[in-house]
């Protein structure tokens, strides 16, 4: 039933179409990246703005985050039938992202010291070349955005043709973390991009030189609560807190209620994520009936096709 070759499933399912056009579209925007990264921060330097050497070095750190990114695809894809990963490689991509989260919370710290450097140290900016510049950053920016996301849709596409009717149940947890912590650098770099815009145009055109390394920080406070997210969302996984998915319940609740009248309960539950959107649980019940098979069970939530991997522990009660 679900007790097929895990490794096999994440080969067949989990590498398809979107998660090649995912490796694909991640390759390109870190190149893209790393050309505009060398302007701005030449360019910053030059033309003295900090608000755009911010950008620049932000941008510097996408360009690792988001090659990690490509690495963790690359790496699962090729691990993905090494039978030493009991189920499959897609953590990897999420330790990918995970990276990806702590060193946006290292930018966000780097953006804050350079502001404040820059608001106690006053000096003068020349603004034209720093807005063209920065202009320059945001258009690089919103194209690699638009290839992402198009990535994004393929992959999620892709994903629910797999899914049977019961995508539902995974409430929205179920997307490309790796893809979407490569998209929140690039959305986060975007973001600065506008500040840095804004506070160029505020000192050019109404002498508000304090603008400049002000907007820094307000860029830092957004790229830290991004990444606050992104940590929570790869760390769950990681850390297997599942207990409190849906379909814990509906477990539980389907054994306990098909199989009411041998008296059967279930006395332990674990279940945890092993792909996208499939899982894998782990479950004792206890019975007063002699003859309740591993099979009988599975069968009470044989609907949850999510389930790729069940273990079942038949405990039986004496007469």
């Amino acid at each position: 039933m679900h007790t097929h070759d895990l490794s096999a499933w994440q080969h067949d399912h989990h590498f398809g179409a979107g998660n090649e056009s995912a490796e694909r579209s991640t390759r390109h925007v870190m190149w893209i990246t790393i050309a505009a990264m060398v302007v701005e921060i030449g360019a910053g330097w030059w033309f003295n703005s900090m608000a755009l050497l911010a950008d620049g070095w932000h941008m510097s750190s996408h360009a690792l985050a988001i090659g990690l990114s490509a690495f963790a695809y690359a790496a699962a894809r090729r691990y993905a039938r090494d039978p030493r990963f009991a189920f499959g490689t897609w953590k990897i991509e999420v330790l990918g992202g995970f990276a990806s989260a702590l060193m946006l919370l290292g930018v966000a710290a780097l953006m804050v010291v350079g502001s404040i450097e820059r608001l106690l140290s006053p000096s003068a900016i020349h603004y034209r070349e720093a807005v063209a510049v920065a202009v320059l950053g945001l258009v690089v920016n919103l194209v690699c955005a638009r290839l992402l996301g198009s990535a994004h849709h393929h992959g999620h596409g892709h994903d629910h043709g797999h899914g049977h009717g019961h995508a539902h149940h995974d409430h929205g947890h179920g997307h490309d973390l790796n893809l979407r912590s490569a998209y929140l650098h690039v959305v986060a770099d975007a973001a600065t991009s506008v500040l840095a815009i804004a506070a160029l145009l505020g000192g050019w055109f109404f002498g508000w030189a304090w603008l400049d390394p002000a907007m820094g920080i307000v860029g830092a406070v957004l790229v830290a609560v991004w990444a606050k997210g992104l940590l929570k969302e790869t760390g769950r996984v990681l850390l297997d807190r599942e207990m409190d998915h849906p379909v814990t319940a509906e477990i539980r609740e389907g054994v306990e209620t098909m199989l009411a009248d041998s008296e059967t309960r279930v006395a332990d539950l674990h279940v945890w994520r092993v792909g996208r959107e499939a899982y894998a649980c782990a479950l004792t019940v206890v019975t007063h009936s002699a003859t309740l098979s591993a099979d009988e069970v599975r069968a009470c939530f044989s609907m949850h096709e999510e389930i790729r991997h069940s273990t079942v522990e038949i405990q039986r009660c004496a007469p």
